[in-house]
């Protein structure tokens, strides 16, 4: 399997593959590239429908080029706390936005997230976001508007007029309660169409069993929410003894 940076003409087969509504598996297998490269090229440059391989292709060398700049500058610039490795945390942090970006988070939307859940700090200010993102503060501005919109990021006070923008760690406990009530939406009106559909003919009874399943997972998803809920609040250092990690088979 190859390895290295895409070249030009493997993001043009990848546009080929995306015009042709192939599946990033299919087209990642023809390139003989894991599927994540692909995930990861596709959406760091504008998504499926707006992919173009001449922009992300130019997008990379931008990229590039400023991290040889920033490298030149001086060896502390690339160095990263508690010794890691600055390429693997680049390439993690990447990994991460891209799977933001595949939830319908928008690009610097998924960035920002990014940011505030591998910052050692806890929360960071608009400028640290558009120094780390490379983007303008108007951009940060609009994406945290969208982020404290979807209750993903709220705002604490800084120091003088600055506001520190934070990801609370609950958030990944609303994000699993929520998704049990879109689950629980779409079993009442699947029992609704039973009725219409007539009890105990084929299609009537396919809704029972989509609303009988669905009952089942959001019921078994929030009690699982519940249960794990302080696991999220687990301080640094803890031991595995201080938080205690539900059965599947308590309560």
């Amino acid at each position: 399997m190859p390895g290295g940076r895409l070249t030009k003409q493997e993001r043009q087969q990848i546009a080929l593959g995306l015009a042709d509504d192939l599946p990033y598996a299919e087209i990642a297998r023809r390139l003989d590239r894991p599927t994540s490269t692909v995930t990861r090229e596709v959406m760091r440059n504008g998504g499926p429908t707006t992919y173009h391989a001449d922009l992300a292709h130019r997008a990379t060398e931008r990229r590039t080029h400023k991290r040889r700049v920033a490298s030149d500058r001086g060896p502390g610039r690339a160095t990263q706390p508690y010794g890691r490795d600055a390429d693997a945390v680049r390439e993690f942090e990447e990994a991460f936005t891209t799977l933001f970006m595949q939830s319908g988070v928008p690009r610097i939307g998924a960035g920002v997230l990014t940011c505030l859940f591998t910052t050692d700090a806890g929360s960071v200010t608009a400028a640290e976001l558009a120094q780390r993102l490379d983007v303008s503060p108007a951009s940060v501005s609009k994406a945290v508007s969208f982020l404290e919109g979807q209750g993903l990021v709220r705002r604490e006070p800084g120091e003088g007029r600055r506001e520190r923008y934070v990801a609370d760690n609950d958030v990944w406990y609303q994000s699993m309660i929520s998704t049990a009530r879109s689950n629980a939406q779409l079993a009442e009106t699947a029992r609704q169409g039973v009725s219409v559909l007539v009890h105990g003919t084929p299609a009537a009874v396919r809704l029972e069993n989509i609303a009988r399943f669905m009952d089942f997972v959001s019921e078994s998803l929030v009690r699982a929410a519940e249960q794990a809920r302080e696991i999220l609040h687990t301080k640094p250092g803890a031991t595995s003894d201080d938080t205690a990690v539900p059965s599947p088979g308590r309560g």
